[in-house]
């Protein structure tokens, strides 16, 4: 018989990845909704969407981190309260719920990489709530992903961004003074689906990130390079030029130690992967 997966969320970025990375696998049956086709925040009406399945996969979120600072009740009704009604109604299905997460549930102050179980302290309302939605997910035995720095074929992101503007300027500032692992939307999706599908995993933390670590001007300049332009085009500045509403944590480097308990390895270095998804066709 059949796996039966749910993908909250599947219009967006990593939902429409998903979905790619399912539709590989004709033995699964898929159910998709979309935000229009499901509202997180309806407890009732995400009981009856994950009736039937025996995974769910959610990518619903609320995404705009500087709008969260002004409406951080709408934000995390949909990061916090959404994430806990499928929870709870993962447990009532007897379903595997694999929740997306956020590096910026940490005060982002480190110098080596956070491991999985290291305390949180986010800076922001984004963060704060994306941190009720993980307390909600792992309290019911639920499995909680968090990424970061992410790019892919569907929607804006930074990586797109820098293509762009190689077209449109000459010289680029970009902030050197912010970590990361920037990752593939595709590459996420792919882990996520391994996750949920996973006999052994036992439930909890992972960190679903490249490994490796760069900047901010790092990436764009890798961007550069790999498409053909001079990469000291970018050149690098300070975050204290580029104010925001949401302060942005300035080490985002996540540890991936845990991945072993679920028999996986950790995703590729973020320069392997950035040239795997520029020469590929979802690029």
């Amino acid at each position: 018989m059949s796996a039966r997966i749910l993908v909250t969320g599947s219009g967006g970025m990593l939902g429409q990845d998903l979905l790619g990375v399912l539709k590989q696998r004709p033995d699964l049956e898929v159910t998709a909704l979309s935000r229009a086709d499901l509202d997180v925040t309806d407890a009732a009406a995400v009981l009856a969407a994950v009736a039937g399945h025996d995974a769910v996969l959610n990518a619903a979120a609320w995404t705009d981190v500087d709008g969260a600072e002004e409406r951080e009740a709408e934000a995390t009704a949909v990061n916090g309260h959404g994430a806990a009604n499928l929870a709870r109604a993962a447990g009532s299905a007897g379903a595997r719920l694999v929740h997306v997460s956020t590096d910026y549930v940490f005060r982002g102050d480190a110098t080596s990489p956070y491991p999985e179980d290291a305390p949180t302290d986010p800076v922001n309302a984004y963060g704060r709530g994306k941190l009720v939605g993980e307390e909600a997910v792992l309290g019911a035995g639920g499995y909680v992903v968090r990424t970061a720095w992410l790019y892919g074929a569907h929607g804006r992101n930074f990586v797109s961004t820098m293509l762009r503007l190689a077209g449109e300027r000459e010289t680029l500032d970009v902030v050197d003074d912010q970590r990361g692992q920037p990752t593939w939307s595709w590459a996420l999706a792919e882990r996520l689906v391994d996750l949920a599908l996973a006999a052994g995993a036992p439930p909890g933390v992972y960190h679903g990130t490249a490994s490796g670590e760069t900047t901010w001007c790092g990436l764009a300049r890798a961007v550069f390079a790999r498409a053909g332009h001079d990469p000291e085009r970018v050149r690098p500045t300070t975050s204290d030029r580029y104010v925001r509403p949401a302060p942005r944590p300035g080490y985002s480097v996540l540890g991936h130690g845990r991945w072993a308990l679920a028999g996986m390895t950790p995703m590729t270095d973020w320069e392997t992967m950035l040239s795997a998804y520029l020469g590929s066709p979802r690029a």
